[in-house]
């Protein structure tokens, strides 16, 4: 699987000239000019030059003769003008002799196809072929169909990875397996898509819509209707998609997926991720080249002249990587538009959503989004402890399949291929061989009944200790035991502050020591090289495994502070999102925090659950969206606010969501240190080291950690050995050097 998403501030080149910067004196009479030899191609606030003099300079024009905007054409001929209003514009040469481009119309994004040009397209069933979008650009697609003579229920994996090529058909047969014919559709500028690639900028979405629509006019897709499919990339373009409302789109199934491309993957608490968001950015300029992806050059070579041809606006893409490093902070106007907790109140049709709290790739932190999908008429989710492919599991893929047979195929589900095709794709993901899976029985029932049946079970499920199923081999990914919710965020939810007290105690009652009492105040230096930047440093995709080594190493004494409860007299479990509240000075004007959360067991040993990350200086609150349980700072350039020397301050951090059942006897701990050592693949652009860090605790300064318990949950007896949990890391419990 490839690494999947976060990108963030990537849409920041998406923002349209400022007026007041452009010069006017190059403003042209409307005197005709003689037409020019390159031809141009309008599109969705995109106007595409072709044919032209590398090097040269040219002008959009609008229908008033005044420049707009201006570019470079690159050494194959083309330029590409983003971020036009719509209207009418011609293309002029800076130089003698002055030329123009016949009048091209730049359309808006709620120009809509007639349906008769979906129809119009015939696409190659089974086998490689083409969609045409809007604009008349071509997207690269594959199609495999079940047997049988159709029409099939049908489903649509879109990305910027490879779904279209011919010989990546791995997951793809699981659906054909299942019964399902199965489109694989690569974004513009991707594989043999035409276009320029920029991470989901608008009309990547509308391109979305126009596939779907295309799809499902085809004789063979069952009802004319379509589903979307996949995890990671494809699964966060399920929710761009939907947003644009397909009207033959009946349901999505976003797996593994991000809620806000900035906050929870590419910048975590304002902190760029180097580690794996910065690699995944790096990994999309090198596919997005000419023939970036060498499956492409392969159906070129053959004869694909299409394919070929689509590659003339590569050299167009934004420079992901310096947007990136541009962008440090937050900007509404660049972010939201990449930020699906934004907008995923537009998506109308069922939602099937899956994922692990820890996953390694995207972060985890996706669930806060679930409240937010306000016009769906039913959204289906399940959490999990564990990594990236975890939505894939075998707890949650039975339920995924009923919820594809219920809502696109419209009948009732058939899980019986699951048999077979499930253990397959476990064993390739975990290592482990011969698991078996859980499926519901809806023999004998109708669609109706079936539907009835599905809608009755909670939408929301927690899926607690994946990794230590009964009978199951050791980190395998099923879970040890469940829960249903009737909602997110779950219902009846409480707060269990633990206070920071002396002696590096939790407790439940807030300090009542004097500011300055001995003992109040403890300090860290703060050292982002105390320990490897991650905890795992083997293959990317091995880390599925059942078998993988981490290395959570405890931080050198002095170099992070940490609290711990006395033992829970009762289990204690605990779902969503958790907040450390911070009285903070540092001798720097800027620190930057990482927070742990973890269980010391009784036996001596410590299991991450949960961590949080957040850069001092961007601290500010959003009030509206805060909550006593989640932190949201605005992480805004206007907001950003150095420490004040020799003083106490107020900082929160959040710690993403997470689902944990603490058990009697056990001991909670949080942790505070230098952002490194706590994640997987996670590592981070940290301030420079040298600061020395002091958390105070006591009547005016009352530290504390504030976590999301929930009652009526069973929880067996027993806890589960040491580093069979999945994404959870175990290691020996070493107290703090006193």
């Amino acid at each position: 699987m490839p690494p999947t998403t976060a990108a963030a501030a990537v849409a920041a080149s998406l923002e349209p000239p400022d007026p007041t910067t452009v010069s006017q004196a190059t403003a042209r009479p409307l005197t005709p000019l003689p037409l020019a030899s390159f031809t141009v191609q309008p599109g969705v606030e995109q106007l595409a030059v072709r044919g032209a003099i590398p090097g040269e300079t040219l002008d959009a024009v609008d229908s008033t003769g005044k420049k707009v905007t201006s570019g470079m054409v690159d050494t194959v001929g083309a330029l590409l003008f983003r971020q036009l209003k719509p209207g009418s514009y011609t293309v002029r040469t800076t130089s003698d002799p002055l030329m123009a481009s016949t009048t091209a119309t730049v359309m808006d994004r709620t120009t809509q196809p007639a349906q008769s040009f979906y129809d119009a397209q015939k696409m190659t069933a089974p086998g490689f072929g083409y969609i045409t979008t809007r604009d008349g650009t071509t997207l690269s697609a594959d199609v495999l169909l079940p047997p049988g003579a159709g029409p099939f229920p049908t489903v649509v994996e879109y990305s910027g990875y490879d779904p279209s090529n011919p010989d990546n058909t791995a997951l793809a047969q699981l659906y054909v397996a299942l019964g399902f014919a199965y489109v694989g559709v690569n974004m513009r500028g991707t594989g043999c898509s035409g276009g320029s690639y920029q991470f989901f900028e608008y009309v990547q979405s509308l391109d979305g819509y126009d596939a779907i629509e295309a799809v499902a006019a085809q004789p063979w897709a069952l009802d004319h209707r379509v589903g979307m499919v996949g995890i990671s990339y494809p699964g966060i373009s399920q929710l761009f998609v939907a947003q644009t409302r397909p009207p033959h789109l009946a349901a999505i199934t976003p797996l593994s997926v991000l809620d806000d491309s900035y906050r929870s993957t590419l910048y975590p608490g304002g902190i760029l991720n180097t580690g794996f968001a910065v690699s995944w950015a790096q990994d999309r300029v090198n596919s997005g080249k000419p023939y970036g992806e060498a499956w492409s050059k392969k159906v070129a070579d053959a004869g694909d002249k299409t394919c070929a041809a689509n590659q003339d606006l590569r050299l167009q893409n934004p420079d992901l990587l310096q947007i990136i490093k541009d962008n440090p902070t937050y900007d509404p106007a660049i972010g939201d538009v990449i930020a699906p907790v934004t907008f995923v109140d537009k998506i109308n049709v069922p939602v099937f959503l899956a994922g692990a709290w820890q996953d390694e790739q995207t972060g985890g932190h996706f669930p806060v989004m679930l409240d937010k999908f306000t016009s769906s008429p039913h959204v289906y989710a399940t959490m999990v402890n564990g990594l990236h492919t975890e939505s894939l599991s075998l707890g949650i893929l039975p339920r995924y399949v009923e919820f594809l047979d219920l809502y696109v195929a419209k009948k009732a589900p058939d899980v019986s291929a699951l048999a077979a095709a499930g253990p397959l794709l476990a064993g390739k993901l975990t290592g482990v061989a011969g698991l078996k899976v859980p499926l519901d029985d809806y023999s004998g029932l109708t669609f109706e009944q079936s539907l009835a049946k599905f809608e009755a079970q909670p939408p929301i499920r927690v899926l607690f200790e994946e990794g230590d199923a009964a009978g199951q081999p050791k980190a395998s990914n099923l879970p040890r035991f469940e829960a249903g919710f009737a909602s997110w965020p779950i219902p009846g939810t409480k707060p269990l502050a633990l206070y920071f007290a002396k002696g590096g105690a939790l407790q439940s009652t807030a300090p009542t020591d004097a500011a300055g009492t001995a003992g109040t105040v403890t300090s860290y230096a703060y050292d982002p090289t105390a320990v490897p930047p991650t905890f795992y440093t083997g293959n990317g995709n091995d880390i599925w495994h059942a078998d993988v080594n981490y290395q959570w190493l405890p931080l050198p004494a002095g170099k992070s502070l940490s609290w711990i409860s006395a033992p829970l007299t009762a289990d204690t479990v605990a779902v969503g999102s958790g907040s450390v509240d911070l009285w903070l000075q540092s001798t720097a004007a800027d620190t930057d925090l990482e927070v742990t959360l973890s269980e010391v067991r009784p036996d001596g040993t410590e299991v991450m659950i949960q961590s949080g990350w957040l850069r001092a200086s961007q601290r500010k609150l959003d009030d509206q969206q805060s909550t006593e349980l989640r932190p949201v700072q605005t992480h805004l350039a206007a907001d950003a606010e150095p420490l004040p020397a020799g003083r106490f301050v107020p900082v929160r951090v959040e710690l993403f969501p997470f689902g944990y059942a603490f058990r009697a006897g056990s001991q909670i701990r949080i942790s505070v240190e230098a952002p490194a050592g706590n994640r997987a693949v996670w590592a981070f652009d940290a301030l420079p080291g040298g600061a020395t860090n002091q958390i105070a605790s006591d009547a005016e300064h009352p530290s504390r950690v504030v976590l999301a318990v929930v009652s009526g949950v069973s929880v067996p007896a027993g806890i589960a050995p040491c580093g069979s949990l999945r994404g959870e890391p175990c290691r020996p419990y070493v107290p703090p050097a006193s």
